[in-house]
């Protein structure tokens, strides 16, 4: 059965730092972009980082570089997003997904996980 299930969310300060973990199962990981999202309380969902299959290229939204670093362990079929410096307005629903094809972190995913709360806030 094809999964993806994250992983390391939780309570944190502000200026705080967490690390989530997107393992998949039921296929191969490195065959493909893994991208994270994450949605807030009466937001829309809004994608926060993407990684090519290789681990070559990455992306970011504005509003999370330099503070955010995701990576990929491709023999544990696990992607990470590196969570510093995180700020109140971080605390959402974080999703990984797996990407379709075409335009790297463009839409569409396929899969998505069930996603991991995390909030921020002293």
């Amino acid at each position: 059965q094809l999964q993806l299930v994250e992983s390391g969310g939780g309570l944190v300060q502000p200026g705080g730092s967490l690390r989530l973990s997107c393992a998949a199962s039921g296929f191969t990981l490195e065959h493909y972009t893994i991208g994270w999202f994450r949605q807030a309380p009466g937001k829309e969902r809004e994608g926060v980082s993407c990684i090519s299959s290789s681990g070559d290229n990455t992306s970011y939204a504005d509003s999370v570089k330099g503070r955010f670093t995701i990576s990929r362990d491709n023999a544990k079929n696990t992607v990470y997003l590196q969570m510093n410096s995180l700020k109140p307005e971080d605390t959402a629903v974080y999703y990984c997904a797996r990407h379709v094809g075409g335009p790297m972190c463009v839409p569409p995913y396929d899969y998505w996980g069930q996603g991991t709360q995390v909030t921020v806030s002293s």
